[in-house]
């Protein structure tokens, strides 16, 4: 069965992570954040195909997470005084989970995935 991605226009996003998301050739959103020592964290979303990619390098160039994932349900965009943060909910149907990326004040993921 087929669910809804509803995702914050760009503008939401600018004003939660302070960057504007750009899109790729199939339409999806892009959004590039680093860090102070370097590292990038690529982060692209597809409200159609419900799905959303993280991929993370270092400081050398080097490819240290590259995620996939299908099924997305929710994003949002938290901004506190100390923190910045991308939520994005999954429901495969079987399994349900939360992948939380923080953009500041370091770039972190959490991916958790669990069955119902």
């Amino acid at each position: 069965m087929y669910r809804e991605f509803p995702i914050p226009d760009d503008e939401e996003v600018y004003e939660a992570v302070g960057e504007w998301p750009g899109s790729d050739e199939s339409g999806a959103r892009i959004l590039t954040l680093r860090d102070n020592s370097g590292q990038s964290l690529i982060f692209s979303y597809d409200a159609l195909a419900r799905s959303v990619r993280i991929r993370w390098v270092n400081d050398h160039g080097v490819e240290m997470i590259d995620l996939f994932r299908e099924s997305a349900t929710r994003l949002s965009f938290t901004s506190g005084q100390s923190a910045k943060h991308i939520l994005i909910d999954f429901d495969t149907g079987e399994c349900t989970g939360t992948i939380e990326i923080q953009v500041t004040p370091h770039l972190s993921v959490r991916d958790r995935l669990l069955f119902r």
